[in-house]
């Protein structure tokens, strides 16, 4: 678990990203992975949200002390 520090980018990704919720401050939960890594599935705003390994790597995360 983790808060979103940053979306990298001005880009219609970064874009994307900040639509879909992730902009700094929200906290996200990494659910799990599809097998071969790729994608990711997230939990923010009380919703799952799927994101390829190269989108999520747009993303900075800071982990939240004292999180499993």
């Amino acid at each position: 678990m983790g808060t979103v520090a940053a979306v990298a980018g001005d880009d219609a990704l970064a874009r994307r990203l900040i639509a879909a919720g992730i902009w700094p401050g929200v906290v996200v939960e990494l659910l799990g992975a599809a097998p071969f890594g790729d994608p990711l599935l997230f939990r923010l705003h009380g919703y799952r949200l799927a994101l390829r390994r190269a989108e999520a790597e747009r993303v900075s995360i800071v982990p939240v002390e004292g999180a499993p």
